[in-house]
């Protein structure tokens, strides 16, 4: 093993926060601060400082698993596993088609695996059918984005420009929770003389450190921008030069929020005209302002519309595509920027581009070496997909993600699941999905493997390998490599990540995501670089060598212009519209979902570390006590939260942080008390995200 100190970034979240890793002779890894990265100046959240402890080997994988004639996985050669992989997409393909064999990815995957997975789908297996996860983290923000803007890039401005801004409007995020060493950068915005206003249902962590915390009823966002939009058109706050010289579409914009006059959007949202007013002023009046969105507001099926309110209202006032000012998107899994820039999305190939582009595909494929004609079209969303499997999708290869608890109506996705032909699984560890597979290969992890991630600043960054994996654990790059040589194709699939990086940025040059400029010495002599940085031109012409001329890289977008044809930022004029699932008299209260500091996503990790645990063992169903009364409930007490797709159990937190008309679970968790089982899977018609935040439930008291 080694024993030098590795400098790299956690396997969390979008953060990408830096971190020293150096092996010890008893074969555990230490995590070490790293004060010189910029995003966290040595902070490390319970997750980060605790990471190691997954690369135990009684917490991994680290043997290939088949399932035997009895039904039990049991272990099994990494021959023996990768034959069954390709003879079981092979067969379904030969016997169904291309489009019935599904490939489902994950944020998690650095920038190579997911750019060779989409290649993998497409030249190999032929299939439309490819999806990933990230669908359900920030795709109403990523669609939103490129309305308004021509391009959707998580934030258009690095984090150290958010405490010397005036005010800051945080949407539905936790963060204080979500990312912890971020919070920092907030509260030097206040130490600053700048304003936080947070809006949340709940009384969060977050909402404690605002100077104004909005407390709306799930799913209301949309009418709450438009209010604020409203009262900046009756104020006089529009900034009319910059809409004037920077945008289009304004007229029709301020026509429909002008429909939502101050008193309605109260009744809508419960925020008072007051709160409104206040919200306005603290937004307007300081030089620079900002709106930053998480998944509160995208996790709807309007997301797409509520985030383009949230625009129009930087639009409107003048903050888009100017310093310390602007919107943005907190971008919520590791790689969920880079994930859906280079080909994991249905709809996309590398670079950001358009799948039905014919010039985007025929850049890809002179790259890949095939004809452009071979690339099959686009396909399902998430949702979708993992609603047809089964039926339409008979055999699915899937890495990194856990539908069976991170899904929308979990239950019947995990029957979907359990009815295919054929699953295989690469993960690290035996999660929920893994568990139902036909076969499961164990794949390295982060701090035993290089690669790339693109974290929520869209600053490219390189993970190192800091230890070697156990015996019998490969990478993700060798399995492909293995599937695809086994299903015909003997080269275009490399396993060294720089190799793979090196076809990445071909791919990418000149799209809307360009790497082309980005080289994995640049990564590891600099704090990472901003897309989009194009290659520099030599004087040869040579557009893929380095010169002293290269590109910078782009830490602040839209100072000049917007990406769109004309260089206008546009105005997309919405309006309010009611859930998918409103409380009746049958389930009469609204459920919202979300995590907690100590755990991650489906938890199929962090759900393994002790010290997590011990912070976080299990669900819980927050509710107010007005609520809890009413429901006859004492703290702890179990609770049964029942929607129209199922039920789940967990016991009571009794709040005064949450409104008397909601309850909020935390999603991390399978079994009864997962939370997945109740919410929508509504989807948004623009960026198919499905409406994880708000659905009727009613509650239950459960026997002891």
């Amino acid at each position: 093993m080694q024993s030098t100190v590795t400098p790299t970034h956690c396997p969390y979240c979008a953060l990408q926060c830096g971190m020293n890793l150096t092996p010890a002779p008893d074969g555990t890894v230490e995590v070490s601060e790293r004060a010189d990265f910029p995003v966290n100046r040595g902070a490390l959240c319970g997750k980060g400082r605790t990471a190691a402890a997954v690369l135990a080997p009684g917490v991994r994988l680290t043997s290939p698993l088949v399932r035997d004639e009895g039904g039990t996985l049991v272990p099994a050669s990494w021959d023996e596993a990768l034959d069954r992989i390709a003879a079981g997409l092979g067969r379904t393909r030969a016997e169904h088609g291309p489009d019935a064999v599904g490939v489902f990815g994950g944020g998690g995957l650095t920038n190579e695996k997911a750019y060779t997975l989409g290649k993998f789908a497409r030249v190999v297996l032929g299939t439309s059918q490819i999806d990933y996860n990230g669908r359900f983290c920030m795709s109403s923000a990523a669609a939103a984005g490129i309305k308004a803007f021509g391009l959707d890039r998580g934030l258009p401005f690095p984090l150290e420009d958010i405490p010397k801004s005036g005010c800051v409007i945080l949407v539905g995020s936790n963060l204080a929770e979500t990312m912890p060493p971020s919070l920092r950068f907030f509260t030097e915005l206040r130490e600053n003389g700048g304003t936080l206003v947070v809006i949340d249902p709940r009384r969060t962590k977050t909402a404690e450190q605002a100077d104004l915390h909005l407390a709306p009823r799930p799913g209301t966002d949309l009418a709450l921008a438009l209010g604020l939009l409203h009262l900046v058109i009756a104020e006089g706050r529009v900034d009319e030069e910059y809409v004037r010289e920077r945008t289009a579409g304004w007229e029709d914009a301020r026509a429909a929020a002008m429909a939502h006059w101050p008193e309605y959007v109260e009744r809508i949202t419960g925020v008072s005209v007051p709160q409104l007013r206040e919200t306005v002023r603290m937004f307007c009046e300081p030089e620079s302002a900002m709106v930053l969105t998480a998944r509160g507001p995208e996790q709807q099926s309007k997301g797409t519309d509520t985030v383009g309110a949230w625009i129009n209202l930087c639009l409107a006032t003048g903050r888009a595509g100017r310093p310390l000012s602007g919107y943005g998107c907190l971008t919520g899994q590791g790689n969920g920027q880079g994930g859906r820039e280079h080909g994991q999305k249905a709809d996309q190939l590398p670079g950001y581009r358009k799948l039905d582009d014919p010039a985007a595909r025929a850049h890809v494929a002179e790259v890949w070496g095939v004809d452009p004609d071979s690339l099959p079209g686009p396909g399902r969303s998430a949702y979708e997909l993992l609603d047809a499997l089964g039926t339409d999708i008979r055999s699915l290869l899937l890495m990194a993600s856990n539908p069976v608890v991170s899904a929308p109506r979990a239950a019947h996705i995990e029957e979907r699941i359990r009815s295919l032909d054929f699953l295989a699984v690469c993960d690290v560890v035996l999660s929920e999905t893994a568990a139902l597979a036909d076969v499961v290969l164990p794949v390295t992890q982060w701090a035993e493997e290089t690669g790339t991630t693109t974290n929520l600043e869209g600053r490219v960054l390189l993970r190192r390998r800091a230890v070697t994996p156990p015996d019998g654990i490969r990478s993700d790059l060798e399995v492909l490599h293995e599937l695809a040589a086994r299903l015909g194709v003997e080269k275009g699939f490399p396993t060294d990540p720089e190799e793979v990086f090196e076809e990445l940025r071909r791919a990418s040059a000149g799209g809307a995501a360009d790497y082309s400029g980005i080289t994995y010495r640049r990564l590891a002599e600099e704090d990472g670089v901003f897309w989009p940085c194009p290659a520099a031109v030599d004087a040869d012409g040579d557009p893929g060598r380095e010169t002293t001329a290269a590109h910078p890289g782009t830490p602040r977008l839209f100072l000049d212009r917007f990406a769109t044809p004309d260089g206008r930022a546009r105005f997309v004029p919405v309006s309010h519209r009611a859930i998918a699932e409103e409380p009746d008299d049958e389930y009469p209260v609204l459920l919202t979902t979300g995590r907690v500091v100590a755990q991650y996503q489906s938890g199929a990790q962090t759900r393994r570390v002790a010290e997590l645990n011990a912070a976080a063992p299990g669900p819980f169903v927050e509710l107010h006590p007005r609520l809890a009364a009413r429901l006859g409930a004492a703290e702890g007490d179990p609770v049964a939260v029942v929607s129209r797709r199922g039920r789940a159990v967990a016991p009571a937190r009794i709040t005064d942080a949450i409104r008397p008309d909601t309850v909020f679970m935390p999603f991390h968790w399978p079994g009864e008390g997962r939370a997945n089982t109740l919410t929508n899977p509504a989807l948004d018609p623009t960026s198919r995200m499905p409406e994880f935040k708000a659905c009727a439930v009613r509650l239950e008291t459960v026997e002891a």
